[in-house]
C-alpha cells in the first residue's frame, strides 16, 4: 500500500520488542485495507516467537487516529458491504485480544472513534497531555457499537455513556486516565517515548511464559467476543446507510472543501 493510501510498518528490535506503527494522510484514520494490513500485523507478531512485547503507535506527532475513513463509508452501497467494513475494527481488537503477547499502546494525541477503540483494545496505554478523546459517531447517525466493548471493558457503563451521548465533545488525557481508558499520561511526546521505552525494556526482560498467562487473564470473559463484534458490525453497516448517517457524511465533505 502506498503512503498516499496509508501503511503499516514493523520493526523487530534485538531486544524483543515490536513496534507495530500505523499511518494514513487523513490523520491516521482507517480505511480498511489499513484495517487489514493492522490485524494481520497483530497477528504476526504474536505469533513471533522473537517478540517479547508490542508496542502499537501511529505516525506524527499530531493526531493518533481519526478513526474509520469517511471516505469509504461514502462508498458503503448495501448493508454486506456495510458489515464488511466495520469487522475490518472487529478485527483489529481480535487480533489485539487473542495475541498472546502484552500489547502497549502509545497515544500521542487526539483519538476519536476507532482510534479510541485501539486504545482500549491495547493491554496498556500510555499518553501524552494532547491525546484527548472522542467518540463522535451519534453525530453522524451510527454509534460504536462494535469498540464498545472494549472500550466499557477500560473504563466501566458510566464513563462509556459520557463518551457516547457527548459525541461532540472532547475529553481530556486526564479524564481518559481518571476513567481507566489511558494507564499514564505524559507531558509530551519525548517524554512519553521515553516512558515507553523504559516500560517495554523492563517487560522484555521478564518470564515470557508469565507474561502469556497475565495476558490470558486480562482477557478472561471475553470468549464470545468474536460473534458480539460481528453482531456490531452489522448493525454499524446497517446504519451508515441510512438517510441521516448519508446527509451528515456529504455535508462532512462539503464543508471539508470550502
Amino acid at each position: 500500500m502506498s503512503a498516499e493510501n496509508g501503511n503499516v510498518s514493523i520493526a523487530n528490535e534485538p531486544d524483543g520488542v515490536t513496534t507495530i506503527s500505523f499511518y494514513h494522510p487523513a490523520q491516521n484514520s482507517l480505511p480498511s485495507a489499513l484495517l487489514k494490513q493492522l490485524a494481520d500485523a497483530v497477528f504476526n507478531a504474536g505469533n513471533d516467537p522473537e517478540t517479547k512485547v508490542i508496542v502499537l503507535q501511529s505516525a506524527g506527532n499530531r493526531t493518533f487516529c481519526a478513526g474509520a475513513s469517511f471516505d469509504e463509508l461514502l462508498q458503503i452501497k448495501d448493508k454486506e458491504a456495510g458489515a464488511l467494513f466495520f469487522e475490518g475494527f472487529s478485527n483489529v481488537i481480535s487480533a489485539c485480544r487473542k495475541c498472546p503477547k502484552i500489547i502497549i499502546a502509545r497515544v500521542q494525541g487526539k483519538a476519536v472513534g476507532g482510534g479510541v477503540g485501539l486504545a482500549a483494545a491495547a493491554d496498556y496505554c500510555l499518553a501524552s497531555e494532547a491525546a484527548s478523546i472522542k467518540l463522535s459517531e451519534l453525530t453522524i447517525g451510527i454509534g460504536p457499537f462494535v469498540i464498545a466493548p472494549a472500550v466499557i471493558r477500560k473504563t466501566g457503563i458510566s464513563a462509556f455513556s459520557q463518551l457516547t451521548i457527548r459525541a461532540a465533545d472532547f475529553q481530556t488525557a486526564q479524564w481518559a486516565k481518571q476513567n481507566g481508558l489511558y494507564n499514564e499520561v505524559y507531558e509530551d511526546t519525548p517524554t512519553l517515548d521515553a516512558a515507553v521505552y523504559e516500560l517495554t525494556q523492563k517487560l522484555a526482560s521478564y518470564n515470557p511464559a508469565a507474561l502469556a498467562g497475565l495476558k490470558q487473564a486480562l482477557w478472561e470473559g471475553t470468549p464470545n467476543w468474536d460473534d458480539l463484534l460481528k453482531q456490531r458490525a452489522a448493525i454499524s453497516g446497517e446504519l451508515v446507510l441510512s438517510e441521516f448517517t448519508q446527509q451528515a457524511l456529504h455535508s462532512f465533505f462539503k464543508d471539508r472543501l470550502k
